[in-house]
């Protein structure tokens, strides 16, 4: 039986948790393949049930310090990813060369394995997971293009930073593949839908839009506050609930109190609910100033919510078909998308015919599709 490993360290509950644990899952129950998750230092602790039972190991390394380690702000994270990086380089070295499995998929912390392939001789082979908004600055270029010839595959959330890749000229072509996240895992978004605990039902009574993001400078939450604000002066009748936490969420919460509009917009925190929210929102509005589409984008279409997103590279337009399937804004562009919520406000109707093209590109994003298109990658 192949064995493959996950690699993937994460500090905080962001959407490659659930795309990491979604893509192993599938590939243990779908595949013939034994599945392990590298925890590095008790980032997966809280998961290994789920792991059990869904017969997927857990490599743990030797020293758990993952709840030191500062969660949140540029250079406190990164200083945690050095942390990281300097305490797991011999014990993935050591495990790596004792185990040897046939194939070891990166997501974060990627520089890691990539210098080992380099400094080492390893005969896994290496499948190296591209999301987001790389910085391609000069080093990371080529370091990438150094280590290129080592790397198995590649792969990309989304077709056009696929097409990016492909122009930067740094990877082979064959080695490029489309792969989107398994985002959807159908028997919990069930279970989701149903379970309104520690709900705010009050709130849920009168009409809102949604949004949902770590309150980070990605997520763009003080434009889409200031364009709020545009709207109310227009239209009233609608409140604004922002779930997540994160490093801007003291200055979001000022930024609320100055613009008078406590009783409006509520910084909602962290949720296990945010299907039952989503189900009863007028819209989901995503701010971002890059996505990759982005689980909550994929939720949204899921609960049959219209969305109204930035343009923003590199997942949402191409989710949302250009704006066949949603409406889409210019990217941090003043009062644009103040008046595109306004414009569906006005149009909601004709509106939410779209809704139905967004729930059919879910598809892609299953657990079972995402294991489909990755076995013709690990084969």
């Amino acid at each position: 039986m192949k064995e493959i490993y996950y690699w993937s360290p994460c500090l905080s509950k962001i959407g490659t948790v659930s795309s990491t644990i979604n893509s192993a899952i599938g590939l243990s129950k779908y595949g013939k393949y034994k599945v392990s998750i590298i925890n590095v230092c008790g980032e997966w602790d809280i998961y290994k049930k789920k792991f059990s039972d869904n017969k997927i190991d857990v490599i743990d390394f030797p020293i758990k310090f993952y709840k030191y380690l500062p969660k949140e702000g540029y250079i406190r994270s990164r200083i945690s990813y050095l942390v990281i990086f300097l305490f797991s380089f011999f014990p993935l070295i050591n495990l790596l060369k004792k185990r040897a499995p046939k194939f070891l998929i990166i997501h974060l912390i990627t520089s890691l394995p990539l210098l080992l392939l380099i400094l080492f001789k390893i005969d896994t082979k290496v499948i190296l997971r591209i999301s987001g908004l790389p910085k391609l600055n000069s080093l990371r270029k080529i370091y990438w293009k150094y280590v290129s010839g080592k790397i198995y595959k590649v792969t990309t959330p989304t077709k056009s930073l696929l097409n990016y890749l492909e122009k930067e000229n740094i990877f082979k072509k064959e080695k490029l593949f489309f792969l989107p996240d398994a985002m959807i895992n159908l028997k919990n978004f069930l279970y989701s839908k149903v379970n309104n605990k520690n709900v705010d039902l009050e709130l849920t009574k009168e009409k809102y839009f949604i949004a949902v993001g770590r309150l980070t400078k990605q997520k763009n939450f003080k434009y889409l506050i200031d364009e709020f604000h545009n709207f109310c002066n227009k239209n009233n009748d609608y409140n604004l609930l922002i779930f997540g936490n994160g490093e801007e969420k003291r200055r979001l919460f000022y930024q609320i109190q100055r613009k008078k509009l406590s009783n409006k917009i509520f910084l909602m925190g962290f949720s296990n609910n945010i299907d039952f929210y989503m189900k009863k929102s007028s819209a989901f509005i995503l701010s971002s100033l890059w996505e990759e589409p982005g689980a909550v984008l994929i939720e949204a279409a899921m609960n049959n919510t219209f969305i109204i997103s930035s343009d923003c590279p590199y997942g949402p337009s191409e989710f949302l078909n250009l704006g066949e399937f949603g409406s889409l804004y210019k990217n941090n562009s003043k009062n644009d998308l103040g008046n595109k919520i306004f414009e569906f406000v006005n149009n909601t109707k004709e509106m939410k015919k779209k809704i139905i093209g967004a729930k059919r590109n879910c598809i892609k994003y299953t657990m079972f599709r995402h294991y489909l298109n990755l076995i013709k990658i690990l084969n």
